[in-house]
């Protein structure tokens, strides 16, 4: 008889230790499900952000090339990038914060597009002349205009110009960085550095894209002359190096 109640006593105690085990599987697993759906949740808020921030860059870019910085609205921005107003202070704070935060994106695409451009084997004949469609396509989309804005409101912005001068120069490097690599190629022995160098080249071509939104002529500046000018010296040079056959005459 005691054996009997000792049995019975074994079995429950059995059929409650798998109910515990049944418990702790359910209880981890629900707890892993909701790590998941948690997880699942903050990528989606994440991706909501980052597509409101992006609507935002890409409506102020537009504004910012249409209608100048001194013109430029929150409240344009937000209503073109479909957006509470709000959310621009709460992405970006301040109008001159946000502007940067344009310029990053923008110069983000184009410094790395560059930086590709020059990257490529060959002579600098070919890079040059890529370069030229490059800003064709940057008059294009309004990015000259969105530089040149910053650029000029920099000059009456401390804050502004603080920001907006390393992302100036950063262009500048890259410039630099190709012309030394020019002189290695060509083995140039000139009386002047590639720092020298890329500072006219820098300066023409910013000189060049304020003059071209002023609306200055070609007959008045000449400014396709000069590159094509350019042009015909970088084409000797790979001639010389033998990066490029001489002209078939027509």
């Amino acid at each position: 008889m005691v054996s009997g109640e000792g049995t019975k006593i074994e079995q429950k105690r059995h059929k409650g230790l798998d109910k515990l085990r049944i418990l702790w599987y359910l209880t981890n697993w629900f707890n892993q499900l909701v790590k998941i759906v948690d997880r699942q949740e903050k990528k989606l808020v994440i991706e909501k952000r980052s597509d409101t921030a992006t609507r935002i860059l890409n409506a102020a870019f537009q504004r910012l090339a249409s209608d100048g910085y001194n013109d430029l609205s929150t409240r344009d921005i937000a209503a073109e990038a479909g957006v509470n107003h709000a959310a621009i202070h709460y992405y970006f704070g301040t109008k001159e914060k946000l502007v940067i935060a344009v310029l990053d994106e923008a110069n983000r695409q184009l410094l790395e597009r560059q930086n590709q451009m020059y990257d490529t084997a060959g002579g600098f004949a070919a890079k040059w002349a890529q370069a030229r469609q490059f800003y064709e396509q940057d008059l294009a989309s309004g990015f000259v205009r969105v530089q040149m804005e910053l650029w000029a409101v920099s000059l009456s912005n401390p804050e502004l110009r603080k920001e907006f001068f390393p992302r100036i120069l950063a262009w500048r490097r890259v410039i630099e960085e190709a012309v030394r690599d020019a002189f290695r190629l060509y083995a140039l022995d000139l009386p002047i550095s590639p720092e020298a160098m890329a500072c006219w080249i820098s300066s023409f071509w910013f000189g060049m894209e304020f003059e071209m939104l002023l609306g200055a002529s070609e007959a008045e500046m000449r400014h396709n002359e000069a590159l094509d000018a350019m042009q015909r010296m970088l084409e000797h040079l790979d001639r010389r190096a033998g990066l490029l056959a001489d002209r078939v005459a027509d």
